[in-house]
């Protein structure tokens, strides 16, 4: 009897999804502009990046993670799936109150089912 309540919760698992599956194995391509060029800031302003991505693969683009390269950069990336012809945008924030130098030169590492699954985002700027 515990074989058979097992079975069925299994199949209705896996019967209950929708047409739109994403398969761990399935590479896909993206186009994204790699520099965002902030110009010119006052000190303590805060920098707001956009970076447009594209899927122009044949697959549902999963962005898995992004990691800005200190902690005055904060990232986000697209909740869903981006499905093959659609665009969504990866957004950052760079804090300049605590920043030294005067220019800026800061990285974001995505990593998706692309190949290769690394691309590596940057902004630039100089700080007044």
């Amino acid at each position: 009897m515990k074989k058979l309540v097992l079975l069925l919760s299994v199949g209705l698992f896996f019967g209950c999804g929708d047409d739109k599956s994403v398969d761990i194995d399935q590479k896909t391509t993206m186009e994204v502009e790699k520099v965002f060029e902030a110009g010119t800031v006052m000190k303590g302003e805060v920098i707001n990046a956009k970076f447009k991505v594209t899927n122009t693969g044949d697959y549902p683009l999963i962005i898995g993670e992004v990691t800005p390269s200190c902690s005055c950069t904060v990232a986000e990336e697209p909740e869903e799936p981006i499905q093959p012809g659609e665009s969504s945008e990866i957004i950052a924030q760079v804090k300049t109150d605590n920043l030294s130098a005067k220019k800026i030169q800061k990285m974001i590492t995505v990593m998706a089912n692309t190949v290769p699954n690394v691309t590596v985002l940057e902004i630039r700027g100089s700080i007044r």
